[in-house]
């Protein structure tokens, strides 16, 4: 018999044809944990603003490894020395950063699992997997957790100008149509070097970086936070915590095995088991949408409304403000829907309600970007740039909404 092939080409709108590498990366995203991310989306509620915003983690999890072999090729050009085992466990790395993501992607994260973040979780399916892989996504993980000795090798999965960043921008400006995102990320990589064992940007890459910077502030206002996308958002995280209080008091809501648990049960970091985690992967976005089709004819006021709000895109009135939204406001909405329903206004509190965003592109704070010149000089992006307007990016940019349902 034949053994089977597994070293594959995906197809990939962005970048063409991707290579599978090696088997072991195969048989990582062959494993059902990976394959999760399929039904996963990357970018949560936005494909109600943006049509075409229907890829995957999956996507974006083999776009990120795409481009992590493609920096690694760069730098060894440029005389950095990476041993093969060295570059397979940042595939690796790269490959899983992402894979604790739960449904919707950041909509719904720490609502399932109060107070658990996505990297949290990716680590432990990481450890999970690596037992079934005979430890050998050990290095994987220490680079993941920044505990290899070479310190770019993290910097390359979680910095300000990481493998991450390179394609979600470009790969979301894609889908969503929205031009303005679309970033050089060939260019950048091309401009990536090391010194003194830390990621920098040689100075003929220094107005693709500005560009980098200025199209992730855009992506954020634009995108990632357009205020129906916000509204969504937030009713999304309002309906699962409507059934999980119903489900407190003993209501009995249709819903897959994977979901009743996670109502039925307040996880967090204390009583998160390895049963825990088998049973979180396998939630996504499809037990999410599954359930509210069928809770659109439930009897709570609350749960039915939201989901119908969701499922038929009937959505709530969203205003953005750069001044905080005044309580007077949200009372004079909660008042009107009391009224008009005649429910309580622990209930209304559901559909009326405010907040804050901040868009910050750029901290000057923490692992700055930094331009080598050619001199050996290495100077941070913003003291670099003969932008301006670039020190602004380096201050966050606050806006507040209110939400409450159209006339």
């Amino acid at each position: 018999m034949n053994s089977r092939n597994k070293l594959k080409i995906l197809n990939d709108p962005i970048y063409g044809f991707i290579t599978i590498p090696n088997e072991r990366i195969f048989d990582v995203i062959e494993h059902k944990y990976f394959q999760r991310l399929r039904r996963i989306s990357q970018m949560g509620m936005s494909y109600l603003v943006y049509p075409g915003a229907q890829h995957t983690r999956f996507h974006h999890a083999l776009g990120c490894m795409h481009l992590m072999r493609k920096s690694l090729e760069v730098l060894r050009f440029k005389g950095v020395k990476i041993s093969e085992k060295e570059e397979e466990a940042l595939l690796i790395a790269i490959l899983l950063h992402d894979i604790g993501h739960g449904p919707f992607s950041h909509a719904m994260e720490h609502s399932i699992v109060s107070g658990v973040s996505h990297e949290w979780l990716s680590l432990q399916f990481m450890e999970k997997m690596n037992a079934e892989f005979n430890q050998s996504l050990t290095l994987a993980i220490q680079i993941f957790k920044g505990e290899y000795h070479r310190k770019f090798f993290k910097q390359l999965i979680a910095s300000q100008l990481d493998v991450d960043r390179l394609d979600y921008l470009k790969r979301d400006s894609f889908y969503t149509g929205v031009a303005e995102g679309n970033i050089n990320s060939e260019r950048l990589i091309t401009m990536l070097n090391v010194n003194n064992d830390e990621l920098v940007v040689e100075q003929k890459g220094i107005y693709s970086v500005e560009k980098f910077l200025v199209a992730r502030r855009l992506m954020y206002w634009q995108v990632y936070l357009h205020k129906t996308s916000l509204g969504a958002e937030q009713l999304l995280i309002r309906v699962l915590k409507r059934a999980k209080e119903l489900s407190g008091k003993g209501v009995e809501l249709p819903a897959s095995k994977a979901l009743s648990f996670f109502l039925k049960n307040e996880m967090n970091f204390e009583n998160f088991t390895d049963e825990t985690l088998h049973t979180f992967s396998k939630l996504d976005d499809y037990d999410i949408v599954s359930a509210m089709k069928e809770w659109i004819s439930c009897d709570d006021f609350v749960l039915k409304n939201l989901c119908k709000s969701i499922i038929n895109r009937d959505l709530l009135k969203v205003k953005l403000k750069k001044t905080p939204i005044e309580s007077g406001k949200v009372e004079k909405h909660l008042e009107e829907l009391q009224q008009k329903y005649n429910i309580s206004k622990e209930e209304a509190n559901y559909f009326v309600f405010k907040g804050s965003v901040s868009n910050l592109a750029y901290r000057d704070d923490v692992e700055n970007i930094n331009i080598l010149y050619k001199n050996g000089k290495v100077s941070d992006v913003i003291k670099a740039s003969d932008q301006l307007n670039l020190s602004a990016l380096t201050k966050p940019v606050v806006k507040y909404y209110i939400c409450y349902p159209k006339p």
